[in-house]
């Protein structure tokens, strides 16, 4: 299967179901050579990739759920915040209206908040995804750093959408650092900075019908000397 950059950039999105149809791993690591062409300042290429699959992601799931059963709301030392606290419009008003397409998307209302606990407990497997793999940075970077491997992570999701390949970027997994690193086997010298779920898309699951908004151009953007 093959795909423009602007096809990829296109279709692209946050499953949130998976097939457990299994993903090699010559898939990932050739997913992962394509990602680290990824720019980065003075090529210091600062990302640090652990990978899950089989009983190694089963003991991630574990684990975190054993914290979780302690701290509901994350382990109490966190490495970032992941959201501004308080988030303020217009980005709070995207917020909600992310999570408010996703829960329609299965029929779930607002004040159902057994079953929308459920569906966010689905973080916590992956949403299903036979692979799952840790993004983590060293302590000693820097913001420059932290942009580069945003740029590596978006390189990787849009080269397992050329492979036919879905995904899902997981900030969940910084709620619980310490759980995460310790069962994959992450250095304290590092931060946690997020996860990400890989595998085949469900085509039969309405929630991977979700389509986001984008905010037009001259929203973001100011054009001067044309």
């Amino acid at each position: 299967m093959s795909c423009s950059v602007s096809d990829a950039l296109e279709r692209r999105i946050s499953t949130r179901a998976f097939l457990d149809t299994p993903v090699s791993e010559a898939q990932v690591r050739d997913l992962l050579t394509k990602a680290s062409r990824s720019p980065s300042g003075g090529n210091l290429q600062p990302w640090q990739v652990n990978v899950v699959t089989g009983d190694a992601r089963q003991r991630v799931i574990e684990a975190v759920r054993a914290s979780q059963a302690e701290n509901p709301l994350g382990e109490p030392e966190l490495e970032y915040q992941v959201y501004p606290k308080p988030i303020i419009d217009p980005w709070r008003a995207r917020r909600f209206a992310c999570g408010e397409a996703m829960y329609a998307s299965i029929g779930v209302p607002r004040e159902d908040k057994t079953a929308r606990l459920l569906q966010f407990a689905r973080n916590f497997e992956f949403f299903g995804a036979p692979v799952g793999l840790f993004i983590s940075l060293h302590k000693s970077m820097q913001p420059g750093q932290w942009s580069d491997c945003g740029m590596f992570i978006q390189s990787f999701l849009l080269a397992a959408e050329e492979a036919g390949l879905a995904t899902c970027a997981q900030e969940f997994w910084a709620a619980f650092p310490k759980a995460v690193k310790a069962s994959v086997g992450i250095s304290d010298d590092y931060t946690l900075f997020c996860g990400i779920a890989l595998g085949h898309a469900d085509p039969d699951a309405p929630i991977n019908t979700t389509r986001t908004e984008r905010a037009p151009v001259d929203e973001f953007a100011v054009f001067e000397g044309f």
